[in-house]
């Protein structure tokens, strides 16, 4: 496989919360922009119920989607069974598009398995803490190195304030 960097790209509350009710518990359209931005041109590796949540692929990146069951027939869409069969897609694609970075937009079990897989993960931490049933895996410091950081304070489409840090994992 080609030297594809695998970036998990989250927005997290400070008690862990990525999501409720099958949506995120928050509006960040500051933050919408960035992931947009992060993403187009690239494949992005994501779960079901993230897909179905989103209810439509991202336009302008290949989608490859993780389900054991669903099969969603759309040109824009890849299926997968498991995250290492997506991965494997994902980074096909990478190559075929010449692209050098794979992007895994969740969900909360998918992160849970890309954890330990990624490279790098571009982490949006809001500034609140939220009730929720979907939780991001801890950011262990022995094992991810935060690199920049961007404060932002909440825009007039922003639910709260964020902060914006890239995690990359540390070498051994």
């Amino acid at each position: 496989m080609a030297d594809i960097l695998k970036t998990i790209i989250v927005a997290v509350s400070r008690n862990g919360i990525i999501g409720r009710d099958g949506d995120m518990p928050w509006r960040l359209s500051n933050d919408l922009k960035r992931f947009k931005a992060l993403t187009s041109g690239k494949p992005v590796v994501m779960g079901r119920k993230t897909y179905e949540s989103i209810g439509k692929p991202l336009p302008g990146r290949p989608n490859v989607v993780i389900s054991r069951q669903a099969v969603i027939d759309h040109p824009d869409v890849s299926m997968a069974q498991s995250l290492p069969e997506a991965l494997t897609i994902a980074e096909k694609i990478a190559v075929e598009t010449g692209v050098d970075e794979i992007c895994i937009a969740g969900g909360g079990q998918v992160y849970a398995q890309a954890i330990g897989l990624a490279d790098r993960m571009c982490v949006t931490h809001v500034e609140a803490d939220l009730e929720g049933d979907a939780a991001f895996p801890d950011i262990d410091s022995a094992v991810w190195q935060a690199g920049e950081t961007i404060e932002v304070p909440a825009g007039e489409k922003d639910s709260y304030a964020t902060r914006y840090v890239v995690y990359d994992r540390r070498r051994t």
